[in-house]
């Protein structure tokens, strides 16, 4: 559901890594450096040697600085994609089945390796080469919207309650850049109960939250 991914850094002198090791220890290192010291001061010479590769090395893999900024933001939307994916196929209540996605995606931005959903409000992201990233999220909304809208969402207020619903899944992001030890557990269980609330389906209760839980580990 929310597998977060522990990336080793080859060394330039040791062994050689494979390509999916490099190309792994590219994005940690370049996650790494985005979140902490920015991605504007984030040179790819620094990207390089933080995953112990020759900067050639890391050109072979992505071509600019930018196109490691999109590998690393289309990861943080794909995963809740297929969720999306996976509870359309399943006959359950609306409201088990957006609880269960904005669980596992609150989860996917709170408890991975770096706060990558941060990155979200760089002006970067209009860039064309961020498109795909682009995309991908708004047919992420979109699934949340329909979602809403079958829990019964006046059409005028669509619109509105699906913003407010995707804005306040993605706001674990902020949280998690003022309270780097917080309790991403809670945090997910309160913010899927809130996305209820906005939809108009009242106040879960445990069962639904145990039935929402099991569509995650099927």
């Amino acid at each position: 559901m929310t597998k977060t991914t522990g990336v080793g850094r080859p060394r330039a002198s040791g062994a050689a890594a494979s390509k999916r090791e490099a190309r792994l220890a590219v994005l940690d290192a370049a996650g790494e450096l985005f979140t902490g010291a920015g991605y504007a001061a984030t040179t790819t010479r620094a990207i390089a040697e933080r995953a112990g590769l020759r900067q050639a090395s890391l050109y072979y893999h992505f071509p600019s600085k930018e196109d490691i900024l999109a590998a690393l933001l289309e990861d943080t939307v794909r995963p809740s994609l297929e969720v999306a994916g996976g509870l359309s196929t399943v006959h359950a209540p609306v409201g088990t089945r957006l609880w269960a996605l904005a669980y596992a995606d609150i989860h996917l931005l709170g408890s991975a390796r770096h706060n990558l959903g941060a990155l979200y409000l760089l002006p970067e992201i209009s860039s064309p080469r961020l498109a795909r990233f682009r995309t991908e999220r708004a047919e992420l909304k979109r699934v949340y919207g329909a979602l809403v809208a079958a829990a019964g969402v006046a059409p005028d207020l669509l619109g509105i309650r699906t913003d407010l619903v995707f804005g306040l899944v993605e706001s674990i992001a902020i949280v998690r850049r003022d309270q780097p030890e917080l309790d991403v557990e809670a945090h997910a269980v309160e913010g899927a109960d809130s996305v209820l609330r906005l939809a108009g389906l009242g106040e879960p209760d445990a069962e639904l939250r145990t039935s929402a839980r099991a569509l995650l580990e099927d």
